[in-house]
């Protein structure tokens, strides 16, 4: 199956969607914050990053990272980044996919917090069937 990386600050959320994904017989592997993942990923590509918008250090760590990715790392331009957000609870931004942008929110796909671990089973494999059909 798949490499995936998950990137968010609440330990108990990160654990349980690791157990959740690696039911489905991923191998996964967790960090706390962005400079963490950073780190983890020039070691090692993911197959799909599951990146949280906000950190306790940085706000916007999430999009900070996916533009990172996508502007700046060639060997992680492609990874697919499904971003974790709870900025519709914290702030009545209206954040949807449409704001889905290659400049502003470069990243495949969100899902909103708190998180249906069934809806992100369903993400997750579609998200790495589009990447095999796209990145063989």
């Amino acid at each position: 199956m798949a490499y995936i990386l998950i990137v968010d600050d609440d330990e108990d959320f990160a654990s349980t969607a690791a157990t959740v994904l690696r039911k489905e017989g991923h191998e996964v592997e967790t960090e706390m914050s962005p400079d963490d993942a950073t780190a983890n990923m020039e070691k090692r590509i993911p197959d799909l990053l599951v990146l949280d918008v906000m950190f306790p250090e940085d706000e916007s760590g999430g999009f900070e990272l996916a533009r990172f990715m996508r502007r700046q790392s060639e060997k992680l331009k492609n990874v697919p980044i499904l971003m974790l957000t709870a900025i519709n609870t914290k702030f009545p931004l209206g954040f949807s996919t449409k704001d889905i942008d290659d400049d502003w929110l470069p990243v495949a796909d969100f899902l909103e917090k708190p998180v249906d671990f069934e809806l992100l089973r369903h993400k997750v494999s579609i998200l790495l069937s589009e990447n095999k059909t796209t990145h063989p």
